[in-house]
């Protein structure tokens, strides 16, 4: 899931204070699980930003809508009347949520909520981890299903640095050492040979660093 938590309200009122009819969009998958901006959240900033406005004596309007999710078109377009009337959509899902939302209201102004932070998981309540950067050519088979490019500081492949110590990280004693991880649960199922094979130099052409990627499936398309 795409972790995200909630600008600072402040933030969030100057970006918006300027328009009279603001739409509160919340999303309803990834950010409503990480409770930072699903309808409960979108909900509870339309009523801070009410309060805010009745205190400084502008007359503004706050609705809220909260598309099942803002990055597939047709959720969209089940809530386009209701974002139709606003100014201004303040966006609380990811990033790639709001970028959608622009391009569903090219005429409108759409500002985030949130700050995207990454792929992670549940860990407990409240509390989530990275566990994938979306780099584009995944080796989790070769490393036990353990990511040595979010799990590793410094994203090695070949092994751990010499920093690490007692299976923590040298960036961060908080943080487990990614590579330890990866030789532990390599021996608990005893593929430890597959640690020898050294990886090529690696090209990062399916990550960012070649422009926003694209996924088409021809034989899904209409």
């Amino acid at each position: 899931m795409i972790v995200a938590e909630q600008k600072d309200f402040n933030d969030i009122l100057r970006s918006v204070e300027a328009f009279q009819r603001v739409a509160v969009a919340g999303c309803g998958v990834c950010v409503t699980v990480c409770m930072s901006g699903g309808e409960k959240e979108a909900v509870g900033i339309a009523n801070l930003l009410r309060l805010a406005a009745k205190e400084s004596g502008r007359d503004a309007v706050y609705s809220v809508a909260t598309p099942f999710r803002q990055c597939d078109m047709e959720f969209l377009d089940e809530h386009e009347a209701e974002l139709e009337d606003a100014d201004c959509i303040l966006s609380m899902a990811c990033g790639a949520g709001v970028q959608f939302m622009t391009e569903k209201f090219p005429d409108k102004v759409v500002v985030p909520g949130l700050n995207t932070m990454f792929i992670g998981v549940n860990r407990e309540l409240g509390y989530w981890t990275e566990m994938c950067q979306g780099c584009g050519n995944c080796v989790l088979e070769k490393t036990g299903g353990i990511c040595p490019v979010a799990r590793c500081s410094k994203s090695h492949f070949n092994g751990p640095c010499g920093g690490s110590g007692d299976g923590k990280c040298e960036i961060d004693k908080e943080i487990e050492c990614g590579w330890q991880l990866i030789y532990e649960r390599m021996k608990r199922i005893n593929q430890l040979d597959k640690l020898t094979e050294l990886e090529d130099v690696r090209d990062w052409s399916t990550s960012r660093d070649g422009g926003p990627r694209t996924l088409r499936r021809e034989d899904v398309q209409l």
